[in-house]
This record gives structure tokens, sequence and C-alpha cells, in this order.
């Protein structure tokens, strides 16, 4: 009977925490709503592919392939037009041979473009196979020069090389994920602390003003938030040796503004939380939707109005950044417009901070 009466009066304890009831049983059906329409959306094509002087045949098997093939004039600058167009390979023919520059963060479709252009190639040998089968069939000499060999395949790679892996190319994204977690989750759950035991309403008892607070615990958590940062990219650089193209030092201050929109969220939404568990429970709703819109699935590709939601993430900006600087190695002018909105998410959040703290001071 002991048993049943401990149940029953968690199950009370829960009946009246109509906040931690509703995000213990809203927050999985939210997350799994989310998950259905992002990988429910179906691009029309596997692969978009950029080529100058390609063959009209060629183009027409590529398409049917669902490759998207889009023409240049010239074959210029095509690092350039892989990153600003976001084509997965540039294909060049130059009458006898094609070269084909890929795209290697493009591990997934870069092996859907290859075993097409094997098949191309190997179709190609088989019809003038037949045609020099039909000319001695009809009597005709054959000459040296009518033995039919394949086209040759020349290829390169930017951004990386063939070894590239597909950890290669989310480790931008998840060392910003992780960097924004933690400190989400450290500084929430310690500020809850500070204000279930008194110490924050003791502060507020005092003339000191609440930005005042709120800069003084930015300061204080903001230090360890970033050696943790610190820590996390030179582990991935130095021990997991991930691939880091551009300078790190740009890595750094990325993941830097990463932590500090991670600490003014964190300690914002612990103003809205009266446990830990609730604190917790914010998680599935304000952190796991980030990682989908860091950059893991690619967002042009999203419904639209996914894509409005993946554009007020602050992990869409930390990722395209930590994209550009650890995979392509760009440098501040390709980042200096997401550091810069980071940096606004943060401003924003601390002015937000101050004005929540207006219901904790009682003098």
């Amino acid at each position: 009977m002991r048993t049943f009466a401990i149940g029953g009066r968690i199950i009370q304890q829960l009946i009246r925490d109509k906040r931690t009831l509703a995000l213990m049983l809203l927050a999985p059906l939210l997350i799994l709503t989310l998950v259905y329409f992002l990988f429910q959306t179906n691009a029309d094509n596997i692969a978009t592919v950029g080529g100058a002087s390609i063959p009209e045949s060629l183009v027409n098997r590529l398409e049917e392939a669902d490759i998207k093939v889009v023409e240049y004039v010239n074959s210029k600058d095509i690092k350039e037009r892989i990153i600003e167009d976001e084509l997965d390979a540039f294909l060049v023919w130059d009458g006898s041979k094609l070269f084909v520059t890929y795209d290697a963060t493009a591990t997934t479709t870069v092996g859907a473009i290859k075993a097409k252009l094997r098949g191309i190639q190997q179709q190609g040998f088989m019809i003038e196979v037949k045609e020099v089968l039909g000319k001695t069939a009809e009597g005709g000499a054959l000459q040296p020069g009518d033995i039919p060999t394949p086209f040759e395949v020349d290829e390169t790679y930017v951004h990386g090389s063939e070894d590239t892996t597909y950890f290669d190319t989310i480790s931008p994204f998840l060392i910003g994920f992780f960097v924004f977690f933690f400190v989400f989750l450290i500084s929430g759950i310690s500020l809850l602390r500070e204000r279930t035991t008194g110490t924050l309403n003791r502060l507020l008892a005092t003339p000191i003003k609440r930005y005042e607070i709120v800069l003084g615990y930015l300061l204080g958590y903001g230090i360890f938030a970033i050696l943790q940062t610190l820590l996390v990219v030179t582990y991935s650089k130095y021990v997991l040796d991930i691939q880091i193209a551009g300078s790190i030092w740009y890595v750094f201050l990325t993941n830097c503004l990463i932590a500090f929109v991670a600490l003014s969220l964190g300690l914002l939404l612990s103003t809205f939380a009266d446990s830990e568990l609730q604190m917790v429970q914010f998680i599935p709703v304000v952190v796991v939707p980030q990682i989908f819109f860091a950059g893991l699935l690619p967002v042009d590709a999203l419904k639209e109005w996914l894509q409005a939601i993946a554009k007020v993430m602050p992990l869409y900006y930390g990722g395209d950044a930590l994209k550009a600087v650890m995979i392509r190695g760009q440098g501040m002018e390709a980042i200096q417009l997401d550091l810069l909105i980071l940096a606004g998410i943060a401003i924003v959040l601390c002015v937000v901070n101050v004005t929540a703290l207006k219901k904790y001071r009682k003098i």
C-alpha cells in the first residue's frame, strides 16, 4: 500500500505542475512533427553540377538520372562557382576527355555523380563497339583508329580530397552544437540554483542594477565558456585531427560567440523554470531543433516555412560560419555577417534577460 501511496503522490505532483506535464507530453510530439517535415522534403534533383562545353548527349543522360546541369560559357573560377552556386561538381569537356571537379564535402552526392558518369562512360563505349561490329559485318576494313576506347575522366577535388568522409563534413556543426548545448545547460541550471537557494533574491534586494547582475553572470560564466570553447576546438584539431582549412582563430571566435548566445539563452530560460527538471525539459524544445538547422540537413532544399524557422536559429549562422572556415578555408569576409548576427542575438537576449529579472525584484 505504501508503494501505491508514493506513486499516487508523484502523479498528483505532476498533475499540479502543468508546465512539466505539458513539456513531457507535448515536446516529443513537437520534435517528431519537426523531424517528419524535415525528412519529408524531397528535392527534385539528387545533385547539381556545373558544366562548360558539355555535349548535349551527356547533359541529357545526366538529367535523366535526376542530376541537374547548370551550363556555363567557360570554365573559369571553378572553385568560386562551386561555392557561390552551391554545385556538387563541375564538368569540363575538351573534346576527348572529361575533367570533373568534385566538392569533397558533398559526400552523399559525389558517389551518385561518379556512378552515373561511369555508366555513361561504359554506355558510350558499348555504342561505339556496336558501330565497329556493324561496320566489320558489312565487310568494311577495320582501321587502327576505329578501335573504340572509353573516354577518359580526370577527377580532382576542392574543399577536401577523395578521402574526405561524411564526419569531416559535419564536424563543424557538431563542434558548434556541443559548445552550445553544454554552455546552455550548465549556465541555465547554475542560475536556477542561485535563484532557488535565495542568492539571486538577496542580490536583487540590494541597490545593484539588474543589468549589472546580468553582465556579472555573463562575465563569470563567460570565462569558463571561453575555456570550454578553447578546449573543444583544440582537442578537435590536434587530437581528433579534424580538418580546419581556414584560420583556427576564426573557429575560436565563432564558437565563442555561439557560447555567449547559449549562455544568454540559458540564463533567460532559467528565469522561467521552477526546478532543474523544468530546465532540462527546455532541451527538446529549444536545443534539439538547433541541430537540424545547423547544417546537418541542406536548408535550401527544405520547404519555405522550414527555411524561415531555420533563420531564427542561432546555430544556423554559427554552422554556416564554421563550414566556411573549416571546410572551405574562407576568411573574415565570408563569415562577418554570420558573426554580426550571432552578436546581435546575444545582445538581444541580454536585454531580455534584464527585463525578465523584474519579476524577481521585490523592492
